[in-house]
């Protein structure tokens, strides 16, 4: 890593108040946690000074300790709720560590359901956020079809949202991207400045479809675990 690398903290949110799958971020994926596959990627980084798991809940800290983070502190009630974004977790975890002597430079979070995540992936996005000096960085991943050629329901019929492209072809449309809603690299002092994940210098790092799956249903988690498994499949 570059010399203008300070002091790197990983951060996992997990918190254990998940409704539509309950005990979401510890069950179990493919054979373990699926929190322990974002505890290792951290691990196999080999980039942080520190990995923490942030969570209000005891045996998600157990099994967070038990394959390999820190768990110093607990989270505040105001960051367990259904309303606290991941900005209001990481402030927190932030000043909390100030409190106690610590100073982190740059700061990794990375979410507890994101099995795709890899080390060379989180070491790859820290090596981008220092070349570029830049505020954060996150993986994105291309929409499947084009955005622009949607269509929306207007009194039970459907109209094109925008009539100027429904005849243009796919491959002549600006690509459009979605967060993979696995890890974001930043710079802290801009941060706790901006509180926001995605700020004027944000640098993406492209995902392929194949490793990316939001996993907010049980159908979700089955999905995800097919790719996974797949995946495996392929490397061996």
């Amino acid at each position: 890593m570059s010399e203008k690398q300070g002091s790197v903290l990983a951060v996992i949110t997990a918190r254990g108040k998940s409704k539509r799958i309950p005990h979401k971020n510890i069950k179990d994926f493919c054979g373990k946690p699926i929190l322990a596959y974002s505890v290792e990627a951290a691990k196999n980084a080999d980039i942080f000074d520190e990995i923490m798991v942030s969570t209000d809940d005891e045996k998600i800290a157990e099994i967070g300790k038990a394959y390999g983070a820190q768990v110093p502190f607990f989270r505040s009630d105001k960051t367990s709720d259904d309303f606290a974004a991941t900005a209001d977790v990481l402030e927190e975890v932030l000043l909390e560590y100030k409190k106690r002597g610590k100073i982190f430079t740059h700061i990794c979070c990375i979410y507890p359901t994101a099995p795709f995540v890899t080390g060379e992936k989180l070491r790859e996005a820290m090596e981008l956020l220092l070349e570029k000096d830049a505020d954060s960085v996150m993986p994105v991943v291309k929409f499947s079809f084009p955005p622009q050629r949607s269509v929306v329901v207007k009194e039970g019929k459907l109209q094109a949202k925008w009539e100027e492209y429904m005849n243009c072809r796919s491959q002549d449309l600006e690509p459009f991207y979605h967060d993979c809603g696995q890890f974001y690299c930043l710079n802290t002092e801009r941060f706790l400045k901006e509180k926001k994940m995605i700020m004027q210098n944000t640098f993406p790092i492209f995902m392929e479809e194949m490793t990316v799956q939001d996993i907010d249903t049980m159908e979700d988690f089955q999905i995800a675990e097919m790719k996974y498994r797949i995946l495996s499949e392929q490397r061996d």
